[in-house]
């Protein structure tokens, strides 16, 4: 199976490179600098410092040339851009190709999740979501991690298993899109706040109350959209809670910290190339 992963940024970039080792993989940078270092160099140091990416993925800055010929689609953008990148993207997708959103928010204008916005965009086509405690620096390195896709077709959604699955990376079925975009957005919120609190020496006890307070408010805010309560006590859920409300690889739990150290959010935003999608949803 052939994937384009559209969006080079450190999650796009670990995807693409790990999903090399079961087939065909090509990765749209919007710069060409960038998509020119990753083929050329197999390496994106803007995003992956130090790091040496499979030497089969190839790179393009061109949306037309990343699709052609895809059988799957997955969009690694943040949710603020990923209506303007769908939008130019959708005319070069081929009939019923499957789109899998990557992203972890909300459309701050909308409140749509990102596979509203692919059915609003792109009518016709299968769309998904890959979601899970997906730390890209853990996952490059090949440590052990998991995943889980929800889609509403369950044949197709095993057939995207096995092509996004590695030894190292597990991934998981379920058809509970709402649920699991639910608590994929909602849990960045979380992590601020866990951040905050770090940020503000409050304690293991505090940052604890945070985080299971946090997944209270998510679990009924999946159940009132229509998701499963299930969904947010597993890995989209519980899951990322646990992974991005304690690590310091975590973008939305380190702007938590520093805004807790006292940092204005504009100065935090500055600083880094990273988007902490928390802040908008």
């Amino acid at each position: 199976m052939r994937v384009a992963v559209i969006g080079a940024g450190s999650w796009g970039t670990t995807f693409a490179s790990l999903r090399c080792g079961n087939g065909p993989t090509v990765l749209w940078a919007r710069r060409a600098a960038v998509a020119e270092e990753v083929e050329r160099h197999h390496t994106n140091a803007d995003y992956l410092p130090g790091i040496v990416l499979s030497a089969s993925l190839r790179a393009t800055a061109s949306l037309a040339g990343a699709v052609a010929d895809a059988d799957a689609i997955a969009i690694a953008v943040p949710s603020q851009r990923f209506r303007g990148v769908l939008a130019a993207l959708a005319p070069h997708l081929a009939p019923g190709v499957p789109v899998v959103s990557l992203a972890k928010g909300l459309e701050q204008r909308t409140r749509r999740r990102m596979t509203e916005v692919v059915a609003e965009l792109a009518p016709g086509h299968p769309v998904g979501v890959l979601t899970g405690p997906n730390l890209a620096g853990e996952i490059i390195a090949g440590r052990p991690a998991a995943s889980v896709l929800a889609m509403a077709d369950d044949a197709l959604a095993a057939e995207l298993q096995q092509a996004f699955a590695t030894e190292s990376f597990r991934v998981y079925t379920n058809d509970d899109v709402v649920g699991c975009e639910v608590a994929g957005a909602l849990k960045n919120v979380t992590a601020i706040a866990a951040g905050m609190s770090d940020g503000m020496g409050l304690g293991d006890n505090a940052r604890a109350a945070i985080v299971t307070r946090g997944l209270a408010e998510l679990t009924r805010l999946a159940v009132a959209l229509g998701g499963d309560a299930r969904t947010c006590a597993g890995l989209a859920g519980l899951g990322d809670l646990v992974a991005t409300c304690s690590s310091e690889k975590s973008r939305n739990h380190q702007v938590g910290v520093a805004l807790g150290r006292g940092l204005d959010l504009a100065e935090v935003e500055a600083a880094t190339r990273t988007v902490a999608e928390g802040v908008r949803s």
